[in-house]
């Protein structure tokens, strides 16, 4: 992961639900296995040779079905803000629906046929929630709820980074994984493995540096092709993966022109308009991110709804961490002490788990398997994939 310096102003609302459900979603993006016991024997490769594979895959067209399984040990507040383990019901907005990803075990179907035709549906028991991207052409549907949600636009189509937000394929993800690597990243090729009937190779990343909560990202490349057909994110302390998340079923053949075809159904609520997390590069930050003003009695420490603030980032490699500076003026205990405070505000704070103190000052800590948040009562906001110690070891050495 290369390093970077640069320090821009950013607002500052954007700080723990964003950090957490933001760093959940992208990994979840990584579009997926499960391996069968047993490796294949396969000739060897070294790692070079096989990211050279991956580099030259030029599959387009698959069609199967996977199982994503995410464990973060988010906080109980945090995965209802997350939406639990369902995926269907409520709004058909994609970036709603993405984002409750980020939490328990979903299966999916998912078929693509180049740039510009990508489908992508969750099953949640009887219910389905189906994404689907067809050259200008946006759709989300919620079956549950019997809405829909529709973007038509030249933009859309000709954006080329649309079908990569929309479903990122895993040769797409690998390679953004391969290339952020970096210094700080010892790659080797670890055992084979089967994955939906396909001899795979296993790419394996670690972090030379200490105090990253990453043990260890598995990249299960298919033998043949190249194409990643799984990815596990581990945890430096152990235990099931943060991120396991694969194919289960994998067909490489050209999927019928109709699976990208959609019309909602008779009675649907269809919403019509510019997606926001679909946006171009043009799109606002306040577009994309929900603020965390929008949590009720925080608009104060996140600098009102105009406020703004330092964004920087410290460190480098799997060790970065950055560092928001509201300047709102207003600290946790202000929040805390205030009886104008919400209820939902104060179970919150009740869930950031013990008091830190450091040079720094003094803080709370949101903690999760992956993503760690230091809150500091002078309105100072420091989050990364980093253990907790390296997270007040960084906020002291910021001082």
């Amino acid at each position: 992961m290369a390093a970077n310096t640069k320090t821009s102003r950013k607002a500052a609302r954007y700080a723990v639900p964003v950090a957490v459900a933001g760093v959940a979603a992208a990994t979840v993006a990584m579009v997926p296995a499960f391996a069968n016991a047993g490796g294949p024997d396969l000739p060897k490769v070294t790692a070079q040779q096989l990211i050279e594979k991956v580099a030259a895959s030029d599959t387009q067209q698959l069609s199967g079905s996977a199982r994503i399984t995410t464990d973060l040990g988010l906080p109980s507040l945090a995965t209802g803000l997350l939406g639990g383990a369902g995926v269907t019901g409520g709004s058909a907005n994609p970036e709603d629906k993405i984002a409750q990803l980020a939490n328990g075990t979903h299966t999916l179907r998912v078929a693509a046929d180049g740039p510009d035709r990508q489908k992508l549906t969750v099953l949640d028991g009887k219910d389905e929630y189906t994404l689907v991207h067809n050259g200008n052409d946006v759709w989300g549907y919620d079956s549950k709820s019997n809405e829909a949600f529709h973007d038509k636009s030249d933009r859309a189509g000709q954006d080329h980074k649309t079908g990569d937000r929309l479903a990122a394929s895993p040769q797409q993800v690998a390679q953004e994984i391969l290339k952020n690597a970096g210094p700080t990243t010892d790659i080797s090729v670890g055992d084979t493995a089967q994955i939906a009937g396909r001899d795979a190779y296993q790419l394996v990343l670690k972090p030379k540096q200490s105090g990253s909560t990453v043990g260890s990202v598995q990249i299960a490349v298919d033998a043949k092709n190249g194409v990643p057909l799984r990815v596990q994110l581990l945890s430096s302390q152990g235990g099931k993966p943060i991120v396991d998340a694969g194919f289960t079923q994998i067909d490489f053949g050209k999927p019928a022109a109709d699976s990208f075809t959609f019309t909602a159904p008779k009675g649907a609520k269809v919403t019509e308009g510019s997606h926001p997390g679909l946006a171009g590069k043009d799109a606002k930050d306040d577009e994309r991110f929900k603020a965390l003003e929008s949590l009720p009695g925080f608009g104060g420490l996140a600098g009102g709804e105009h406020g703004k603030g330092d964004v920087k980032v410290l460190g480098e490699g799997w060790s970065t961490v950055a560092r928001i500076d509201s300047g709102a003026g207003k600290s946790l205990k202000d929040v805390e002490n205030d009886k104008n405070t919400p209820k939902e505000a104060k179970q919150f704070l009740n869930s950031l788990g013990d008091k830190v103190h450091g040079k720094f000052g003094e803080g709370r800590i949101l903690s999760t398997r992956l993503v760690n948040a230091l809150i500091t009562d002078d309105g100072k906001v420091y989050v990364g994939a980093v253990t907790k110690d390296q997270l007040v070891k960084t906020a002291d050495s910021a001082k």
